[in-house]
């Protein structure tokens, strides 16, 4: 038989597929990352029983889908965890193709070791849970020491928002800078920033004494004279800030700009930051939501949507995510 057969490849999108859910924690971040992927968020519900028990409900089949659930555990952290792993459940019982939880801020990453008797290292036992629920991939962002990491016995992207920091401060003046980290622990993060930026780095040795106070027993690196950056990884009740803030002044530093991931600003932070005329800036990304209630004076929030975007995307084309890790290195 003669005659010529024509073949017309059809170009497909590869995120025809993906399903962008959003629990009730932070829904403007979900839109920002669904926009990122010109995909919309997919309708959820999440009410609650006279008995306080929460009623969870994806809006639509996720039969073959793949399925990225975006909920940071933002207070009220266990309301928020608990609907996530609901909505993991949900994912993996309706029979989802791949089930990815993405978390921006994971708030239990601060319970990562036994450092007294007779208590949980919660931070392990969420992570069981998450992946117990259905949970086959994790995406995070700084989470608060490398060691939490592994406690995930599933794929797990550790992200950072190093990009984001460095491209804001690049467009300053840092002639007369240092990055400081408030303690030993956050220091290879500070450092980080430090060299992108091509500025010194100090270091503080922080003793902490409560969930609210801490004490700032030596800063090792010239600060006396300079602008100060301030790096944390995140920022609760803003004790540490406070006692930082004290000994950079009785160091003789200048102002200081204060540099977070996870800026919450819960207790009494709000009127701690706003009593402190040595702040001039603070500097934080959108990992949780900030009502107006807990936004200090001199708030610059950084959008960290396009970095889960990016992992999102790269997750369902199988291309690398290497440079966005955490501890990913720079040269």
């Amino acid at each position: 038989m003669s005659g010529t057969t024509e073949t017309t490849e059809k170009t497909s999108n590869p995120l025809e597929n993906v399903l962008i859910f959003s629990g009730s924690a932070h829904k403007t971040l979900a839109v920002e990352i669904a926009t990122y992927l010109n995909l919309k968020v997919s309708p959820s519900t999440c009410d609650k029983f006279s008995n306080d028990n929460l009623d969870v409900r994806l809006g639509v089949s996720v039969r073959g889908k793949e399925v990225f659930i975006i909920q940071p555990l933002s207070p009220p952290a266990s309301d928020n965890l608990l609907e996530l792993i609901m909505m993991l459940d949900i994912a993996r019982t309706s029979g989802a193709k791949s089930i990815h939880a993405v978390i921006p801020y994971f708030s239990y990453a601060r319970s990562d070791k036994k450092d007294a008797p007779r208590i949980s290292v919660a931070g392990r036992l969420v992570a069981d849970l998450l992946v117990t629920a259905g949970a086959q991939h994790i995406i995070a962002m700084t989470l608060h020491s490398p060691q939490v990491h592994g406690f995930f016995n599933i794929h797990t992207d550790h992200l950072t928002a190093y990009s984001a920091f460095v491209n804001y401060f690049k467009t300053q003046d840092l002639s007369n800078c240092v990055v400081v980290s408030p303690d030993m622990g956050n220091a290879k993060r500070a450092a980080k920033l430090a060299r992108s930026l091509g500025v010194p780095l100090a270091v503080a040795e922080k003793l902490r004494l409560s969930d609210e106070k801490v004490a700032i027993t030596a800063i090792l690196g010239d600060v006396a004279g300079k602008r100060i950056l301030l790096v944390d990884d995140e920022i609760a009740t803003a004790g540490t800030i406070v006692e930082m803030t004290r000994a950079l002044k009785e160091k003789g530093a200048g102002a200081v700009t204060v540099v977070c991931t996870h800026g919450l600003f819960t207790g009494p932070a709000v009127d701690r930051l706003n009593n402190m005329p040595e702040l001039e800036e603070i500097v934080t990304t959108n990992t949780v939501p900030l009502p107006p209630e807990q936004r200090p004076n001199g708030i610059k929030q950084l959008s960290i949507a396009h970095i889960f975007g990016e992992v999102i995307k790269r997750t369902v084309t199988g291309d690398s995510v290497g440079e966005l890790f955490e501890f990913w290195p720079t040269s």
